[in-house]
């Protein structure tokens, strides 16, 4: 039997081999340990440099010339119509958003003096200018003042340089910024309720885990739900507090969802449940 199904797999194999031969010759395929056969068998030296010559020339004609990037094009001073914001309008924008006495009065999340910026993106057109090429462009900027958990906006018109809406208010929690994200991540590492997290990032690295800089972050806020956390966090909505999603930079992710910072008090909690 086993005598048998070896004859049969040597001829399968032999089939095989003959059908790859015979597709090869049909579509010009040089099968391995083909090349060169007509060297070998007895090609004149010029026929052989008349071919390599033929095949350098067809290859040439053939070849992609390398690409070519086109370097971005410079940045104007002032955008038009609905072009993002250029850098120096964004300048120009926060440095007319908020009066010398407006600034002084906030405090952003490092409870240095001013408010925290949030971003500033190009406003939308009202009603009565969407099909009007000539509207003048107007620029929104949003700040959390922590002082007393608040979120303002002010709306700029870049053509006259003059504040022409100002908004005021509490409980509104728009997604963290860079800064407020670093902040979450430094009061986690400091505090008891962090062990966990520096622990982990020991056994991943085999280092200490000392600053925010160590990992790559991502956030969410967080409001309180009746019931599910502990008492400290019942202000969440009305104070500004996240959830930080923490990752060893180029390695695993650490799971923090269960811890909240409040940064309006910068405390720590454990979820409860």
């Amino acid at each position: 039997m086993r005598t048998t199904v070896r004859r049969h797999l040597g001829k399968v194999v032999a089939g095989t081999a003959i059908a790859v031969a015979a597709t090869a010759v049909m579509v010009g395929i040089t099968l391995p340990g083909t090349a060169g056969a007509d060297d070998k068998g007895g090609s004149t030296g010029q026929g052989a440099g008349q071919n390599a010559a033929d095949r350098q020339q067809a290859g040439a004609a053939g070849a992609v010339a390398p690409g070519v990037v086109e370097g971005a094009p410079a940045e104007g001073d002032r955008g038009h119509g609905r072009d993002p914001l250029t850098d120096d309008e964004t300048a120009r924008v926060e440095s007319i958003a908020l009066s010398r006495q407006q600034f002084n009065a906030a405090q952003d999340v490092d409870g240095d003096r001013g408010p925290q910026r949030l971003g500033v993106d190009l406003a939308e057109p009202r009603a009565d200018e969407v099909d009007d090429p000539d509207a003048p462009r107007r620029a929104e900027v949003s700040f959390y003042d922590y002082r007393n958990d608040t979120l303002l906006t002010r709306t700029v018109n870049l053509d006259t340089g003059k504040v022409e809406a100002t908004g005021v208010q509490h409980g509104v929690q728009p997604p963290l910024g860079p800064a407020e994200q670093t902040e979450v991540a430094r009061l986690l590492i400091a505090d008891p309720l962090g062990a966990g997290l520096r622990a982990d990032y020991k056994d991943a690295t085999g280092k200490a885990l000392t600053s925010p800089a160590q990992l790559q972050l991502a956030s969410m806020v967080y409001r309180a739900v009746p019931g599910a956390e502990p008492a400290v966090l019942d202000k969440c909505g009305e104070h500004r507090c996240a959830r930080l999603l923490t990752k060893v930079k180029n390695g695993p992710w650490i799971d923090t969802r269960s811890l909240i910072v409040d940064l309006s008090t910068g405390k720590v909690a454990r979820l409860t449940r």
